[in-house]
């Protein structure tokens, strides 16, 4: 799965796939190779994507990795019917996926006002910008605790997620802040020790009493949201509630809510 360059649009680059891994039957995982000139903020999303039928078929990938990365890493659920993600999930190393060059995105440390704890709350592949945010250094020297919850129906979903979460003590960049770092898995449907909406936990107060921790306080917290729609106005509406204000690049805030994300 070759692409000339001279035919490419010129919005986007023909990178090589470096690794694939297929998590479960319906997610995966890959890298490729990252162009010099390609220059991003953790957190933010880029449109990826091959040529079929002699067009470019893009969509928003947020890029899993973190700024600092040689390669991008994006996280992908496999829709066996879509135009998309029907051919991408059988790509193989060595093949080409097309990158946009210029990323963007709101959930980004400099749309969030300084404060104690970050929470970073997550359903399905809305984990992946949360997977750049906590292996960034700058994360943990603007907060003492970040808290990152991801929520899936089935044990199986969450094996990306763990796999950061148990790795993160002995990355080279931010192994030393691991004590900072809390990780907080739940199940829908699948039977676990921690179980529940992320929605239905904070209502409750289920999320904060099993942490240890005091609900959303406006003048230490801030939040990071990322998943399906719903679970994004939902998320909302109960961060807004306790008294936090949405920020964005322009004129930060005490939270903010992923724009491109949708599945």
């Amino acid at each position: 799965m070759g692409y000339d360059a001279e035919t490419l649009p010129k919005t986007v680059t023909a990178e090589t796939v470096t690794f694939v891994r297929h998590w479960t039957d319906e997610l995966f995982s890959l890298r490729v190779t990252r162009p010099p000139s390609f220059r991003f903020r953790s957190g933010e999303f880029v449109m990826a994507g091959l040529m079929v039928d002699g067009k470019p078929l893009l969509r928003a990938y947020s890029v899993a990795s973190p700024a600092w990365d040689e390669e991008i890493e994006l996280y992908s659920i496999k829709v066996q019917d879509g135009p998309l993600t029907s051919r991408l999930q059988h790509i193989e190393i060595g093949q080409h996926v097309l990158l946009g060059k210029k990323p963007t995105g709101t959930l980004v440390l400099d749309a969030l006002l300084p404060g104690a704890r970050l929470w970073l709350l997550s359903t399905g592949t809305g984990v992946a910008p949360f997977a750049s945010i906590m292996r960034e250094p700058e994360t943990y020297e603007r907060f003492d605790q970040v808290i990152l919850t991801h929520t899936c129906r089935n044990l199986a979903d969450l094996a990306y997620s763990k796999g950061l979460a148990d790795g993160l003590k002995d990355d080279p960049l931010v192994g030393e802040f691991a004590h900072k770092f809390v990780y907080h898995p739940t199940t829908t449907r699948e039977s676990s020790a921690r179980m529940g909406r992320i929605t239905t936990l904070i209502e409750t107060g289920a999320l904060f009493a099993d942490l240890g921790v005091q609900p959303f306080n406006p003048a230490s917290d801030r939040v990071m949201i990322c998943g399906s729609m719903q679970m994004l106005a939902d998320t909302k509406a109960l961060v807004e509630a306790a008294g936090l204000v949405e920020g964005s690049n322009a004129a930060p805030g005490q939270f903010v809510v992923e724009k491109a994300f949708v599945g």
